[in-house]
């Protein structure tokens, strides 16, 4: 199924990267997919973000769990999430106060330290985390419920355990974006036979209507 040339810039989740899953197996099926690993901080992320937008002038941006976030604030292009996390800033601002405590983000970074690769290095201090919940504010600002003209698509799984807690929710993103979902019967961490048999297929519908 290989086939356009056109740039699909995919913007990795918390703890991903260069390396990560998703993006392997779409470049597997479809030339053009460019991931690369940004920083944790959301100000510096946003900076390397932009860079690489400027640089590749991508035809669709796909943005998976907390990189939805960064991926749903480019303007101008359609967009794809996959597990969005639009509520974890708020979670990471109202528990950024456990980082001033000592011990505290020695014990996050080492909890959530990414398996060896090119991966985003998770550091979790008061300000880094602070710093989140303006990154959620720029995005929402690009949805159409706040006057956007993007084009908006995402994919659910049924059975994504951050959806209990609220981090990822169907109703928050329906509020923003509509009803321009579909789900799929597996976990936030969209298997391989979804990215092939949805995602994928996805991806070249909107790529073709950009034609």
């Amino acid at each position: 199924m290989r086939a356009m040339e056109k740039v699909i810039l995919y913007i990795h989740g918390m703890g991903g990267g260069g390396d990560s899953r998703i993006p392997s197996i779409l470049g597997d099926h479809i030339r053009g997919v460019v991931v690369r690993t940004y920083s944790f901080d959301p100000e510096k992320a946003w900076e390397e973000i932009s860079s690489w937008v400027a640089e590749l002038k991508p035809a669709l941006v796909v943005g998976e769990s907390l990189g939805a976030l960064n991926a749903i604030r480019i303007k101008g292009v359609p967009h794809i999430l996959v597990s969005p996390a639009l509520n974890a800033p708020l979670y990471l601002g109202r528990l950024s106060f456990m980082a001033l405590l000592p011990g505290v983000t020695p014990l996050l970074d080492r909890i959530y330290r990414p398996r060896e690769g090119d991966r985003q290095k998770l550091h979790f201090t008061f300000s880094t985390m602070r710093k989140y919940g303006a990154l959620r504010r720029a995005a929402l600002a690009n949805s159409p419920a706040e006057g956007g003209r993007d084009g908006f698509f995402a994919f659910f799984g049924t059975g994504d355990h951050y959806r209990r807690s609220g981090i990822v929710s169907v109703r928050t993103y329906r509020r923003y974006f509509g009803d321009n979902l579909a789900f799929y019967p597996g976990t936030h961490f969209m298997e391989e036979e979804f990215v092939v048999s949805m995602l994928l297929p996805k991806i070249i519908e909107v790529l073709k209507e950009g034609d």
